[in-house]
């Protein structure tokens, strides 16, 4: 499902400072952050069943990541949304441009919320296709503190506003300095604190929300284990370096790795 909580462009130091959670089945054959050999200089995680991301960004310093909205149906046929991330940093479309052609095609995938952005033009656009039956959500992303769950952009679910508190109580304790990602991973990121069941959004079954109410999630499944399965920080500088760390199960062990590059200039 996942969660993110981002910071963009209201620090000195960072025009994007970036946390994200991904929740999948532990079993679902998955590869961590690594260029990707396409010919588009993609760098990101990759889902090896249906081929797409959940985060990924280009050297062109172009950024696309995206959670699936909670829903009680969904449909089996519906193109895979990790497409969603690829499509646009396969691109050239400026993140408003891109989000107005998506608007065509959204009803073919189950309910999505992406963010795309573009560093060098400071440009950043949010859309999601839900809820079902309303116009599709296009907006420009404000400068400030953000979370996104798995509902609306910033919507005031437990899990988000646990998030979205502990993030900004961490960069006031950095202030206008550096900060620390890999402590900010284990004090942020690993946060099993479930909300109250009176709390829920009751769009599923009780029991699955409140196991996916915490920013880590954890549940055993009849399909097996389903859960928090990578953390990744992203932090780019403004002079253009780019910094991606994830921290990730591999056959039942953590283990971490980091990508640094800087951003390309398009001739």
């Amino acid at each position: 499902m996942c969660i993110s909580a981002f910071l963009w462009q209201a620090h000195p130091l960072y025009p994007l400072l970036l946390l994200q959670n991904r929740d999948e089945y532990h079993n679902r054959p998955t590869k961590p952050v690594a260029w990707w050999d396409n010919g588009f200089e993609i760098l990101g995680g990759r889902d090896e069943i249906a081929g797409g991301t959940w985060l990924a960004c280009s050297r062109q310093g172009r950024v696309a990541f995206l959670t699936n909205v909670l829903e009680l149906h969904t449909l089996p046929e519906a193109n895979s949304r990790g497409d969603l991330p690829v499509l646009f940093l396969e691109s050239t479309k400026s993140p408003m441009e891109f989000a107005e052609e998506l608007v065509t095609d959204a009803h073919q995938y189950n309910g999505f919320n992406l963010i795309l952005a573009d560093i060098p033009s400071k440009s950043m656009v949010y859309i999601s296709n839900r809820p079902k039956g309303e116009p599709i959500s296009i907006q420009q992303v404000s400068p400030g503190l953000h979370v996104l769950s798995n509902a609306k952009l910033d919507s005031p679910w437990h899990k988000a506003q646990r998030l979205g508190k502990s993030f900004k109580q961490m960069l006031n304790k950095y202030g206008k300095n550096e900060v620390n990602v890999k402590e900010m991973v284990e004090k942020l990121m690993k946060d099993k604190v479930k909300a109250d069941k009176s709390k829920l959004p009751g769009i599923c079954a009780v029991d699955w929300e409140f196991n996916l109410s915490s920013v880590f999630v954890e549940v055993d499944t009849p399909l097996g284990l389903y859960g928090t399965r990578s953390t990744a920080a992203l932090t780019i500088r403004a002079g253009g370096e780019v910094s991606f760390y994830e921290k990730y199960l591999e056959k039942d062990v953590w283990l971490e790795r980091t990508v640094n590059y800087h951003i390309q200039k398009l001739k």
